[in-house]
């Protein structure tokens, strides 16, 4: 017996992994009105979860409540789907760096595609669509490193911070970007970058010359 199209949807779904994130576009052979509506009706019996409008995932469900995929994992399919390009913001970009071990409730992002609102519980992820500047670098730590940074403030930039930074460039060097990127960034966080470039430089050197 030939299966039917809500059958076929329906088994698609359930053999998904856990955290995959589905759209009507997920289903490209099928009619996209009743495939709109199969996947309401699958929301309702509980096999997806609804998360923006249009934007389903599949999560578990534990004893503890519904367990959703990360915001950034979430964000990412998203972003893949509408050929999209997306930056961390604020307190998120700052704990996705390590400047905060502090895990935000809501989490933000910026991106070039359409501004929308996710709804994870009783946490949102909010994306925010930008200015086609904020897309102009080259490298990929750089434009995340700028927004970490001015969300913690020039004036709240400690040590222990500096080191970090410092931690990142030496990490990913992106030695092919760097000099472009900087002139993207504010003068103050472009002073702060620079003088732990120099500081990676310089450790170089001394580990080179302790080496001989």
């Amino acid at each position: 017996m030939q299966e039917s199209v809500e059958q076929k949807v329906r088994r698609i779904i359930t053999r998904a992994k856990y955290g995959a994130v589905l759209f009507v576009s997920s289903f490209p052979k099928f009619n996209v009105e009743y495939v709109t509506k199969l996947l309401a009706q699958f929301e309702k019996e509980g096999l997806i979860t609804r998360i923006a409008k249009g934007v389903y995932v599949k999560a578990k469900t534990t004893r503890f409540g519904v367990v959703y995929p990360s915001a950034f994992e979430l964000v990412k399919e998203i972003a893949k789907r509408d050929k999209a390009k997306i930056i961390p913001t604020g307190d998120t970009a700052a704990n996705r760096l390590g400047f905060s071990t502090q895990v935000p409730m809501n989490a933000s992002f910026l991106t070039s595609g359409a501004s929308r609102t996710l709804k994870l519980g009783n946490r949102t992820v909010t994306l925010t669509h930008g200015s086609p500047k904020k897309f102009a670098y080259k490298g990929k730590l750089m434009p995340e490193l700028v927004q970490a940074l001015r969300s913690i403030g020039e004036n709240n930039i400690t040590e222990s911070m500096e080191k970090r930074v410092a931690q990142l460039l030496s990490a990913t060097p992106e030695t092919n970007t760097i000099e472009h990127d900087l002139l993207l960034t504010p003068v103050w966080v472009r002073q702060i970058i620079k003088r732990n470039l120099k500081t990676n430089t310089d450790n170089e050197q001394m580990d080179r010359l302790s080496d001989r």
